[in-house]
C-alpha cells in the first residue's frame, strides 16, 4: 500500500512503515505522538480514547498508557497493537485464540487492569479481532474477547 487518506497508529512502536506511505492524515494516542515523533513520524492528528476518528472508528484505551485498540465497527473488528495475542504469536506460542499480552509488556499495571481496558469493547458487536501478533480471528471474536478477559457475553 503507497497511499492512503488515513492511517491510524495503535502503539509506537508499531511505525516500521508508516514513513514509506503518502497519506495526508497520521492518527496517534496523545501519549504516542511526541515518541512518534522522536521517530521521524509527523503526527497530523493526536487524539484521546472517546475523540472522533474518521469512518466511525472508536478508540479504547487499554491498560498500556501509549497503547489504544480500534473499533472498526462497519468491520466489526478489533484492531490491537501489543495487548493480545493470536494463535501462534510469540513469546511461548499456543493454539488459543487470543491470549493477554505477557504480563511485564504491561508496566506497572496488571493482567486484571488489561482484562477491564478491554471489557468495554464488549458492548459493541464484534466478529474479528486483527492482531499484530499471531493468527487473527476471523469469526467468533466476541466470544473469544470475552474468553480472554473472563467476561460473560450474556450479561454485557
Amino acid at each position: 500500500m503507497r497511499h492512503a487518506q488515513h492511517v491510524l497508529v495503535t502503539v509506537y512502536w508499531h511505525v516500521r512503515s508508516t514513513g514509506r506511505i503518502d497519506t495526508r492524515h497520521v492518527w496517534a494516542p496523545t501519549r504516542s505522538a511526541q515518541p512518534l515523533r522522536n521517530r521521524g513520524i509527523d503526527v497530523t492528528d493526536a487524539f484521546r480514547a472517546g475523540d472522533e476518528l474518521p469512518g466511525g472508528i472508536r478508540a479504547f484505551q487499554t491498560a498500556r498508557a501509549a497503547e489504544v485498540a480500534y473499533l472498526l465497527p462497519d468491520q466489526r473488528a478489533l484492531v490491537v497493537g501489543d495487548v493480545l495475542l493470536g494463535a501462534g504469536a510469540r513469546p511461548r506460542p499456543t493454539d488459543d485464540a487470543l491470549r493477554l499480552c505477557p504480563e511485564r509488556w504491561l508496566g506497572k499495571h496488571t493482567h486484571e487492569d488489561l482484562r477491564a481496558s478491554l471489557r468495554p469493547v464488549l458492548k459493541q458487536p464484534l466478529e474479528r479481532v486483527l492482531v499484530s501478533h499471531g493468527r487473527p480471528v476471523l469469526s467468533g471474536g466476541g466470544e473469544a474477547l470475552a474468553a480472554v478477559t473472563a467476561w460473560d457475553l450474556r450479561g454485557a
